[in-house]
């Protein structure tokens, strides 16, 4: 068997090269993408979504930015009675597949800060996080429903007086609100002025040390002096 001259091993470094990336791509990748086994199929929204925007590629069960930032997630058909606890990893995404899934019914809580979130699809007996009121289309189908379309309801009039005066309404994902503070004010309500007292408290933490130091040091002198 003929053995390889160095110009046959330097043609295997590409392949090299590749099998390592491809290594580090996948122990990078967010635990969301991987909670489900498989990967998307190729008739999925999420699929046509990576395909359609440039720059995107379809890792796992996730479809990824340059950056591995998540923009679409399909859990479709992975048996989940809800996310888990790795969802949260998915709040940048902006299409999200979770049908064929036995859900629980109520979701509302489940989308805390996903405000980039266009389209939701669902199993057809689950409720679109937040009601009908925070998007603007909800479709319905055979066995799911699609919600598109999140509404920002910080615009919307029925819910005035939400925020204090010092704060500022904000999304916060499909109905839900927050209130942002405006800058110098913080606290409860928006309520408290000034920043935090850095001068104030390294004056206390710098007189503390001091203290401490003079001490040790006048204990060790007498220690010293009767020894």
């Amino acid at each position: 068997m003929a053995s390889r001259g160095p110009g046959g091993l330097w043609s295997l470094l590409p392949w090299a090269v590749a099998l390592l990336l491809a290594v580090e791509m996948a122990l990078a990748l967010p635990e969301i993408c991987i909670q489900c086994p498989g990967s998307v199929q190729k008739l999925s929204e999420v699929a046509r979504y990576c395909k359609q925007t440039p720059n995107l590629t379809l890792q796992a069960r996730c479809c990824l930015n340059q950056k591995g930032t998540i923009l679409g997630l399909d859990l479709q058909n992975c048996s989940l009675k809800d996310p888990g606890p790795n969802f949260t990893q998915a709040d940048t995404a902006v299409i999200i597949d979770l049908q064929a899934n036995p859900l629980q019914d109520d979701l509302a809580n489940t989308f805390h800060g996903f405000t980039q979130l266009q389209t939701l699809v669902l199993p057809q007996e689950s409720r679109c996080p937040g009601g009908i009121e925070a998007w603007y289309t909800v479709t319905y189908y055979k066995d799911t429903q699609t919600c598109q379309g999140q509404r920002n309801l910080c615009n919307s009039t029925r819910h005035p007086g939400t925020c204090p005066e010092n704060g500022s309404c904000a999304p916060n994902g499909p109905g839900l609100l927050k209130c942002v503070c405006a800058d110098g004010f913080h606290g409860y309500k928006c309520m408290r002025q000034s920043s935090f007292p850095l001068l104030m408290f390294f004056g206390i933490l710098g007189s503390t040390t001091l203290s401490i130091s003079a001490l040790l040091w006048g204990t060790q002198r007498r220690k010293a002096k009767a020894a």
